[in-house]
């Protein structure tokens, strides 16, 4: 796993660049995040092929679980991936409404990541 940095205005965004699944537990995903934070990182761009699949079905709530921490440290998040495979409709719904409130977005592109943290 490698972390690219992305300076932007007065914030550091963490890229993380991975071939292999970074995130499969609640743990894993509080690792990242306590390690990027303590570096400094005010965001982070995970791709959707470093998530396992679980985090995607939200029965499990491991994608609650890790989402909250990621508010509880108010470091943002932006999750970049192909999403219009999920067809559950509160998969979709949690997607919308996580755009809609900006913390944590689920974006198409590294560039559209960039874009919403300079917002």
């Amino acid at each position: 796993m490698q972390i690219e940095t992305h300076p932007i205005k007065d914030q550091k965004i963490a890229e993380v660049v991975s071939d292999d699944v970074v995130i499969s537990s609640v743990e894993d995903g509080l690792d990242l995040l306590g390690n990027l934070y303590y570096q400094g990182f005010d965001a982070m761009i995970v791709y959707e092929k470093n998530i396992t699949p679980t985090f995607f079905d939200l029965k499990t709530g491991l994608a609650g679980e890790i989402l909250q921490k990621f508010s509880n440290y108010r470091v943002r998040l932006a999750i970049v991936g192909d999403f219009t495979q999920y067809q559950s409709k509160s998969i979709r719904d949690f997607i919308l409404e996580s755009n809609k409130a900006g913390h944590i977005n689920f974006v198409s592109s590294r560039d559209e990541a960039l874009d919403r943290f300079s917002r």
